[in-house]
């Protein structure tokens, strides 16, 4: 099952503002090593699902991971083919708001070498530009 809310108090959203640089979870806060975005954009469940995989796949059964990005956005869509008006279409899916600067994935407990091509391969099925990021340094 993909990542959802367990329940929301509105089914339905509108797209909101996603201008500005990320002002909360903009620093590497439980590992060592971080993702950090770039770039603006909606992060679905599938993406996030797939970065996740990709990361736990590399690190094998070392370490730690930390998601620090969470769906709780409803994102709506009306099936093919309807004329306009009738209201607004049924939940689709779900996805995160990512502003740049916002951290996406944290791991610790493994090299850096072996945090750093966990997190390029992760980079790799998402949407964005990212940059790989210590706890001390900028990467």
């Amino acid at each position: 099952m993909s990542m959802m809310p367990a329940r929301v108090k509105y089914r339905k959203q509108q797209r909101g503002n996603r201008a500005g640089t990320a002002t909360r979870g903009n620093r590497v806060a439980y590992g060592e090593y971080g993702l950090l975005s770039l770039e603006r954009c909606w992060l679905d469940t599938k993406q996030i699902e797939a970065a996740r995989v990709a990361i736990s796949r590399h690190m094998k059964k070392r370490g730690k991971m930390w998601i620090r990005v969470f769906p709780d956005k409803p994102i709506t869509k009306k099936p093919l083919e309807v004329r306009m008006g009738t209201g607004k279409g049924a939940v689709e899916t779900w996805v995160a708001v990512v502003k740049p600067a916002t951290i996406l994935f944290e791991v610790d407990g493994i090299p850096e070498a072996l945090a750093r091509e966990s997190m390029r391969l992760a980079a790799a099925k998402l949407p964005m530009r990212t940059r790989f990021i210590s706890r001390h340094r900028l990467g």
